[in-house]
């Protein structure tokens, strides 16, 4: 692993602690107000993140402090998949302490934790790690291509902003809507969820434990905004939401829209993203965003246009090849 040895000028390194919460959220906000002018994260949703049963503080974090004691850096390393081929390297430098070598040790760390995992992937298994940034950062660009990292995708945000209600939603004959139950509808919204985005590029198999916390550690979680589409005793399509999100109160979130592939072009996708925009305009929230890959195999980002959605914010992809071998992630979409 990469030690604090790296970093200049009295700089030290060491995994998160615990008591570390309140100083990591506040140094993640920081940075995120000077990026986009705004709050991303509560001490509430990174606790979520830090109890999440497949992470370990120990092994997968590490702060950079100054001389002084300040909290300037930050990183964790995700490996969220079954089987471990592909990781998600993230980190934060203060906007005062830039251009000190702090990226650099952050980005170097991940890839070598992620190289610890290497051996637990399939054997003859392609392992990568990705990092990410937004599109106007060039600076971390250049840090990731430096690094041997490659752009491999561009993700968007993309935004609705209602002035009169939505159209109402018209699903096909047979195709009724119901809201999540708990303690119930998990097991079978989570098969839906993997059977659908598997269809969707770089995709690997998520472990339904991780899914089962992400429900319980939302902070703001409303079953009554997880629409599910059925067909009888069938999941056709999903439309989970949240009701706001942190750096904007006022703006609802689909986090997740997939219809699986045999109740595909019937216009079910179109019709649930209606009835989500229709119960967000009804509880006053006029403003619903999302993310969507804008090279999405299934076309999602043509059907965003056409609910009349336009790109707010653009974010890269970056990729690191750490071992050769059968690509086991979604590539194209087989028909």
């Amino acid at each position: 692993m990469q030690s604090s040895n790296s970093l200049l000028n009295g700089y030290t390194a060491r995994p998160v602690i615990p008591d570390d919460l309140a100083i990591v959220t506040d140094l993640l906000n920081t940075c995120s107000i000077d990026e986009i002018g705004k709050p991303q994260q509560t001490e509430e949703e990174i606790q979520g993140e830090w109890d999440n049963p497949l992470f370990n503080l120990k092994t997968d974090t590490q702060v950079v402090f100054t001389p002084e004691g300040q909290i300037v850096g930050y990183v964790e390393l995700w490996n969220p998949h079954n089987p471990p081929v592909r990781m998600y390297g993230w980190g934060r430098v203060h906007p005062d302490h830039r251009d000190q070598g702090i990226g650099t040790f952050l980005v170097r760390w991940a890839e070598a934790r992620a190289r610890q995992l290497v051996p637990t992937a399939p054997d003859n298994a392609r392992v990568v790690i990705l990092q990410g940034a937004l599109k106007q950062n060039e600076a971390a660009q250049a840090l990731f291509q430096q690094e041997g990292f490659k752009l491999v995708r561009h993700f968007h945000r993309m935004l609705i902003e209602m002035d009169a209600p939505p159209p109402e939603p018209v699903f096909p004959d047979g195709i009724t809507v119901r809201t999540f139950v708990p303690n119930q509808d998990e097991r079978a919204v989570f098969d839906a969820l993997e059977e659908a985005f598997s269809d969707h590029w770089g995709h690997v198999a998520m472990q339904f434990e991780s899914f089962v916390h992400w429900i319980e550690s939302t902070p703001d979680f409303d079953a009554s905004l997880w629409f599910i589409a059925m067909d009888g005793d069938e999941i056709a399509a999903l439309s989970l939401c949240r009701p706001k999100l942190t750096e904007d109160p006022d703006m609802g979130w689909v986090a997740e829209l997939c219809v699986r592939r045999p109740w595909r072009r019937q216009g079910i996708a179109l019709a649930l993203l209606h009835h989500s925009f229709g119960e967000f305009y009804r509880r006053g929230t006029r403003k619903v965003g999302l993310g969507v890959d804008s090279q999405n195999l299934t076309g999602a980002t043509r059907l965003y246009e056409k609910a009349g959605m336009h790109v707010a914010r653009q974010t890269v992809s970056f990729e690191k090849e750490l071992r050769p071998g059968e690509d086991l992630e979604t590539r194209t979409l087989e028909e």
